[in-house]
């Protein structure tokens, strides 16, 4: 039986980002509420679970349920000099089950009428997770340095980015063969190198896969060590009690 895919979103949704970025107020989203819920929001929705049904096949630990994986359109404005209220573009987040959302790696593509954007790796990893990381990257170097480097990967990809310090931290020495690796403070591989017209057709899906598919054993490779300290606070927890 085939795989139900994903038609692409209506031209409407397109129609209505374009207008909320000219119209970006309160008065004026609530009045198209029903808009938004219905050619954007809704289809979002199905693309989120046609992404999912693919992603069992090849990484199954990061199917994550629509409800949970679709940002929210409402902007957090407090710490912002932008105090326009809604986002002019819709997104989703597959992280590891169980590992948080931004803190471990995981896969990310966002929809707006000029640009998609797909992405994966690890954004915002917090202290903890940023020191196993490169623990893992100066123990595994040869490994990293394959993956990153990947022909098909940096063929849809791009090059590996990411925040970076101005030298090799403390603690990993200057001249380690995975020096300039261990200066990220994130490690991720995003392109918005795919036509926005494809917003509204079937390949949307298929191109979406597609990069999630190359990137997936690059993400596997920083939720390693990021797991085994999950699972140790398991096996703590459990001690304890």
């Amino acid at each position: 039986m085939a795989t139900p895919g994903f038609p692409g979103f209506p031209p409407e949704a397109m129609e209505f980002f374009r207008a909320l970025k000219k119209n970006n107020k309160r008065e004026w989203f609530q009045k198209r509420k029903h808009i938004y819920e219905e050619k954007v929001l809704a289809p979002m929705v199905d693309l989120v679970t046609a992404f999912n049904r693919r992603l069992v096949r090849f990484a199954p630990e990061y199917v994550n349920e629509p409800r949970r994986a679709i940002y929210r359109i409402y902007r957090d404005t407090r710490f912002s000099k932008d105090k326009t209220p809604y986002k002019t573009h819709i997104a989703a987040v597959f992280p590891h089950q169980g590992l948080g959302k931004h803190n471990c790696g995981g896969f990310y593509f966002g929809i707006d009428p000029d640009e998609l954007e797909v992405a994966g790796g690890l954004y915002m990893p917090g202290p903890e997770q940023l020191r196993a990381v490169r623990d893992h990257i100066a123990a595994s170097s040869k490994e990293f340095e394959r993956l990153v480097s990947n022909k098909t990967l940096r063929g849809l990809m791009g090059s590996l980015w990411g925040d970076q310090l101005s030298r090799v931290p403390k603690g990993y020495a200057p001249e380690h063969p995975a020096a300039a690796y261990l200066r990220y403070k994130q490690w991720i591989f995003y392109t918005t190198s795919l036509p926005p017209k494809l917003a509204t057709t079937p390949e949307l899906l298929e191109e979406i896969v597609k990069r999630a598919k190359v990137m997936t054993q690059f993400v596997e490779f920083l939720n390693r060590p990021l797991k085994k300290m999950a699972a140790k606070r398991v096996d703590l927890s459990e001690f304890l009690v």
